[in-house]
């Protein structure tokens, strides 16, 4: 194997471990340019453990381990054949200021949409998700939403920061349309039983097939443009501890990847890894997790735009 990986970079899963994957650290938006990784490291809209603003930097830490591949198993392609990433490097705001977040977050996914690149998204907490879309249905229109969680997110708050409440509001600000929205994984009250999302409980989802699960997912969404959100919490903590609220009986790690691969063909606009709290790790299990659905996001986008070589 050569001593670069997939991105062209050192392979080496232990030395220079300063981005995602080892990309390329840049904000040079030019056409050279297929899609971005950002991180947003806030966590003060969290109501449980507190710590995800350290999960963009532990997910960039824990991707060494995937470094090395040159072709990820089990697709038939190298990434950067087909794909041309940045790590964006972590948006900085100052400590506390929840409004100057919520503005340069909406601000720079803007201009990064703009552009005309895919963004994927790092948290933090899941509250961050909600800037995300407002940047999102600026240049795309109300958008489908698959939703991986443990919660609905759709609790009655009239609170300004609360990553329990994005899924409320998004509606309402005609950000996503629930009838072509669904959500995977849920395990918690639903909070608004009248939000219109569809509804795969974990339950639901671990006594079907990924088959099952995918054909509700492709027909809720239809040919929406749609906004993937993926709360690391969805994983049961045996595969995902290190997050702010943890709840047993969720996913296993491969079956989230199965369902991931299987939507080619979607039109993915924007995507997030939401919630990995480094601090309750044991072994970068969950930073690992995070990484590697990262990964198959990037293959499935790469998958849906195929370039010329």
């Amino acid at each position: 194997m050569s001593a670069s990986n997939l991105f062209g970079s050192d392979a080496n899963t232990y030395a220079n471990i300063f981005t995602y994957m080892g990309l390329p650290l840049s904000r040079d938006l030019s056409d050279q340019v297929d899609a971005v990784v950002m991180g947003v490291p806030y966590d003060l809209a969290t109501s449980g453990r507190s710590g995800t603003r350290f999960g963009p930097t532990g997910i960039r830490q824990a991707s060494a381990q995937l470094r090395w591949e040159e072709k990820r198993w089990p697709w038939q392609f190298s990434l950067a054949d087909k794909l041309r990433v940045i790590d964006y490097g972590d948006l900085n705001f100052d400590d506390g200021d929840s409004n100057s977040m919520l503005e340069l977050v909406t601000a720079e996914a803007s201009n990064i949409m703009a552009a005309g690149k895919t963004l994927l998204t790092f948290g933090g907490d899941h509250f961050i998700t909600l800037p995300l879309l407002r940047a999102a249905a600026k240049h795309h229109g109300p958008l489908a939403l698959i939703h991986f969680d443990a919660h609905t997110d759709t609790e009655q708050s009239d609170l300004a920061y609360n990553h329990g409440s994005m899924f409320y509001h998004a509606p309402r600000e005609a950000l996503i349309v629930p009838e072509n929205s669904i959500q995977v994984g849920i395990r918690t009250e639903y909070m608004d039983e009248d939000h219109g999302f569809d509804v795969v409980d974990a339950a639901w989802a671990n006594n079907h097939s990924v088959e099952d699960i995918v054909d509700r997912i492709r027909a809720r969404v239809g040919d929406r443009a749609v906004y993937l959100s993926f709360d690391i919490d969805c994983l049961d903590p045996a595969y995902a501890p290190g997050t702010g609220t943890p709840v047993v009986g969720g996913l296993t790690s491969d079956k989230a990847l199965q369902i991931l691969r299987a939507l080619q063909g979607l039109n993915i606009v924007a995507m997030d890894l939401m919630e990995v709290a480094p601090a309750y790790d044991h072994a970068e299990i969950t930073s690992l997790a995070g990484a590697t659905l990262a990964l198959e996001m990037l293959y499935v986008f790469a998958a849906n735009n195929v370039l010329e070589t």
